[in-house]
């Protein structure tokens, strides 16, 4: 997993797990994977899940070369609210994209440590379930 800027402001992590390193061979069966993981801690709340491939196809959007699907799962770490700015960063999305022979797994950067720690984990447990 590597940490990333997008446009030069937005704090990213993103991998790149190749399809033959991990159990998990379609974007569905990655969103049930996340889903559990947040299922399993009570301070996290699961949303739902955006299909953002279906959406940018329907209204006749460009897509990169290559992708065949793209979602992203939204859920909330907010343990607090700490300032009502604090609303502005919330809730959290974790994207996943097929790219063919790869995923993309993508996050952006989160200001509460355990929160990062976790999406983190979870992405990186992907490749240990090969």
């Amino acid at each position: 997993m590597k940490q990333t800027m997008l446009q030069e402001k937005y704090p990213l992590y993103v991998a790149e797990i190749d399809k033959s390193e991990t159990a998990y061979n379609t974007v569905d069966a990655l969103v049930d994977y996340y889903k559990a993981r947040i299922a399993e801690n009570p301070k996290v709340r699961f949303i739902g899940v955006f299909d953002h491939f279906a959406h940018t196809t329907l209204i006749g959007g460009p897509i990169v070369e290559g992708m065949t699907a793209a979602v992203d799962i939204m859920f909330c770490f907010g343990f607090a609210i700490p300032t009502p700015q604090m609303l502005a960063v919330r809730p959290r999305s974790i994207g996943i994209a097929d790219m063919g022979d790869k995923f993309v797994i993508s996050f952006m950067e989160a200001p509460m440590a355990p929160a990062n720690e976790a999406m983190e984990r979870w992405t990186r447990e992907l490749r240990s379930a090969a």
